[in-house]
C-alpha cells in the first residue's frame, strides 16, 4: 500500500522539530497525526506542557503551536502494508534542507523512536548545530516500557523549550 505523510504541523517560530517515520493506517484514515487512540504522543504532549487532555484535533494542534513545536514524520512517501515500521519499503524522504532553512529557529530535533532516528540519518545530513534526540516510540506496539517509563524520557523536551 503507497503511504503519504502529512503536511508539517508548524510556525516560523518552531524551537524543537518532532519527527515520527510514517503516519500509521489509522491516522491516515483519520488524517491525523497520532491518531491510532492507543498511540501515547498526544497524552504526553498534554502532560509535559500541563494542560488538560483534549481529544479534539484542533485542540492538540494549538497545543504544539502555541509552545514552538512543530510535528513532521522523517518520510514523505513509502510502500507499507499495515502500520509497523519495520514493513516501510522504497521510502523517500521529506525535503529538510528546505524545511530547515524556513525554519531557523529549531534547535532541537526529537525522534518518536529509533527508526524514524534511522531513517532520518540516512537521508539528512544536518551540521551540528541541533540537538538529535531519540526517544522511544510513543506508538502502542512499543510494549517493552511502561507509559511512565516512557513519559519520564518524553519530559527531555521542557528542558529545550526552555532555551
Amino acid at each position: 500500500m503507497k503511504s503519504f505523510s502529512f503536511a508539517p504541523i508548524s510556525t516560523a517560530d518552531a524551537k524543537i522539530l518532532i519527527l515520527g517515520t510514517m503516519p500509521g493506517t489509522k491516522s491516515l484514515d483519520i488524517q491525523q497525526y497520532y491518531g491510532h487512540p492507543q498511540n501515547n504522543f498526544w497524552r504526553f504532549m498534554f502532560e509535559i506542557l500541563n494542560e488538560d487532555f483534549s481529544k479534539d484535533y484542533e485542540t492538540r494542534k494549538a497545543l504544539l503551536l502555541q509552545n514552538k513545536i512543530a510535528l513532521w514524520d522523517v518520510l514523505q512517501y513509502c510502500d507499507r502494508i499495515g502500520s509497523l515500521d519495520s514493513a516501510i519499503k522504497n521510502e523517500i524522504a521529506n525535503d529538510f534542507e528546505q524545511y530547515l532553512e524556513q525554519h531557523p529557529h529549531i534547535k532541537t530535533i526529537i525522534f518518536n523512536g529509533q527508526k524514524a532516528a534511522v531513517f532520518f540519518k540516512k537521508y539528512v545530513s544536518v551540521t551540528t548545530k541541533y540537538n538529535l534526540i531519540t526517544l522511544p516510540s510513543t506508538s502502542p506496539a512499543n510494549a517493552s516500557k511502561s507509559f511512565n517509563s516512557k513519559l519520564n524520557e518524553w519530559k527531555v523536551i521542557d528542558q529545550y523549550l526552555k532555551v
